[in-house]
């Protein structure tokens, strides 16, 4: 017959996570694995149910109850903190001496690798737990490289739709960006204000202090114009140094002439360059979307571009409303 010390060396090696019992429920025995979840704590000699705490079945809550269960299973939980779940299968003895339960961290064996540090060493060499660690890091791995990649290739392709939209210079929208937000503003039946500015004497600018200048000129024009507009606005560098700013909702033509007064103020105060002033001004013209019956954005920002037109012929640095041009008897250009 062999003798309680060679069969728990035997268990040592085939389940270290065992535990035996004698028939008062008094732990003779626990596998080196669970042993290591309580290093400080030897468990040799304590009482089962002073170690563990039975979850289910719920209807065996004594040692009698527990060593009954021949080839049962049992879920338990250590009483102490962490309380870590485990599954055991109970094995009686022979003559009644008491029981193996065969214990294992079932699907907390994640958490439990975790908060013990155990390795492959803690483990029976058939037992499928690590290669199911090695599956699950992997599948992790691959998980997260993928996420990684998603974010990068939608990072990737956000900043190539806003680069599509932008004017790369300025920072402002571009043509494309306006001609989207007139559809959407013209589809919605909103009403708006198309203000048409081209800054005067820019030419001159590169011409004298090179395109340096003339880079830095655009930027700070369109520092201010953003500055002079709300966050509903739009401003978009549509050419050179021509701009056209959407203000929604807004078609109050006196609100409007003071805010192209202000942009025409600002815009003619010289801007330095390493040291050199850059003087330039500003001609504004400005068209409303409800001049006309059925708002067309070609036909709007041909009105806009004729009432700035009419602002430069009056000697540039001027603002005009089409609206004034209207009133003389110009008709807008889609029925001349």
């Amino acid at each position: 017959m062999m003798q309680t010390s060679e069969l728990s060396a035997l268990l040592d090696t085939l389940c270290p996570m065992f535990v035996m019992v004698d028939d008062q429920g008094r732990i003779v025995n626990a596998g080196p694995t669970l042993q290591k979840l309580r290093p400080g704590h030897p468990m040799r000699g304590r009482g089962f149910l002073d170690v563990f705490e039975l979850v289910r079945p719920r209807t065996v809550t004594t040692i009698a109850g527990l060593l009954s269960l021949a080839g049962g299973k049992v879920h338990l939980k250590f009483h102490d903190e962490p309380r870590t779940a485990l599954t055991g299968l109970i094995a009686p003895l022979p003559k009644g001496n008491g029981a193996i339960i065969n214990l294992s961290f079932g699907i907390s064996i994640l958490d439990a690798v975790r908060d013990y540090a155990l390795t492959s060493a803690d483990f029976s060499g058939t037992d499928l737990a690590i290669e199911l660690l090695y599956l699950v890091e992997a599948k992790t791995a691959a998980m997260e490289a993928s996420r990684s990649l998603n974010l990068r290739l939608q990072g990737a392709m956000l900043a190539a739709e806003e680069q599509a939209v932008t004017d790369m210079l300025t920072g402002l929208k571009n043509r494309r960006a306006m001609d989207v937000v007139l559809g959407h503003l013209i589809s919605g039946n909103s009403v708006f204000a198309l203000m048409h500015l081209d800054l005067d004497f820019f030419k001159s600018v590169n011409d004298r202090l090179g395109h340096a200048a003339g880079d830095f000129v655009l930027q700070q024009a369109a520092r201010i114009m953003e500055e002079e507009t709300r966050n509903e606005d739009t401003v978009a560098r549509i050419g050179g140094d021509e701009f056209v700013i959407i203000f929604k909702g807004l078609v109050d033509e006196s609100v409007l002439t003071d805010i192209a007064g202000r942009l025409i103020s600002r815009l003619c105060q010289p801007m330095m360059f390493q040291g050199a002033p850059c003087k330039i001004s500003a001609s504004i013209g400005t068209a409303l979307s409800t001049q006309f019956g059925t708002p067309d954005a070609a036909e709007l920002l041909n009105a806009a571009d004729q009432a700035l037109y009419e602002a430069k012929r009056q000697g540039r640095s001027r603002h005009c409303l089409y609206s004034a041009l209207a009133a003389s008897g110009l008709k807008p250009a889609s029925s001349q």
